[in-house]
């Protein structure tokens, strides 16, 4: 009795450091996906009406989980604490849910990376359009905000002899579009590593969860 007892608190007290873990990890998750939303160089590619929504959803999935995950640790301490199954039963859901939208986020990131480089590269290339028809105004300013946040010039790379608006500190021409592709493939890989990640230590929360449920069953069978 005394040595089930001893061993349901260790795993009390392994839930509650992981509660800690997994709501500071939660508050990463939602910092690293608004960054990259709202502060990255794809906020700069969103336009008035036009933006990357392909790889915005992915975001969206990672922020929605990672806000989840601020919150779920209540039920994880609640439970613990007061050795309710109804409680752990609900944060146990509540981490399968995580699990599966982080796995989402993941696949996502890696098997979406093609069509959200070719929708951000389109974006760029109407903006280049509007701006080869019209020169000046608002695309003027668009243009040359892309072009200083990419570090590039042009679709080609080639254009800055034509009066295309580039950064002045560029000394090799860079093509936008090629920029735009390392951009996309590098903050998606973050967004599946991430993803991955977090889905694996979720199932560290399952398993404590369960065993710390069947631990309190048990102890009440003998009582």
């Amino acid at each position: 009795m005394g040595t089930g007892r001893g061993g349901m608190r260790c795993i009390k007290i392994l839930l509650c450091i992981f509660n800690t873990t997994f709501w500071l990890a939660g508050l990463a998750v939602i910092a690293f996906g608004l960054w990259l939303r709202f502060g990255g160089v794809m906020a700069d590619i969103a336009s008035d009406k036009r933006s990357p929504e392909y790889f915005f959803m992915g975001l969206y999935v990672l922020v929605g989980a990672g806000a989840l995950m601020t919150t779920v640790g209540f039920f994880g301490c609640c439970g613990a604490a007061r050795e309710s199954q109804c409680l752990l039963g609900a944060f146990f859901a509540c981490l399968l849910v995580i699990f599966a939208a982080e796995i989402t986020a993941g696949v996502f990131a890696f098997i979406g990376k093609k069509v959200a480089i070719q929708e951000a590269q389109k974006i760029y290339e109407d903006i280049y359009d509007d701006y080869m028809k019209n020169p000046g105004g608002k695309v003027n300013r668009t243009i040359y905000h892309l072009h200083m946040a990419l570090q590039c010039c042009g679709k080609d790379g080639i254009e800055q002899q034509t009066g295309l608006p580039c950064p002045e500190n560029i000394h090799l021409p860079k093509s936008c579009l090629v920029e735009i592709q390392k951009v996309i493939d590098a903050n998606l890989h973050l967004v599946g590593i991430v993803g991955i990640a977090i889905a694996g230590i979720t199932i560290f929360g399952m398993i404590f969860s369960m065993v710390l449920c069947c631990a309190i069953r048990n102890t009440r069978d003998m009582i």
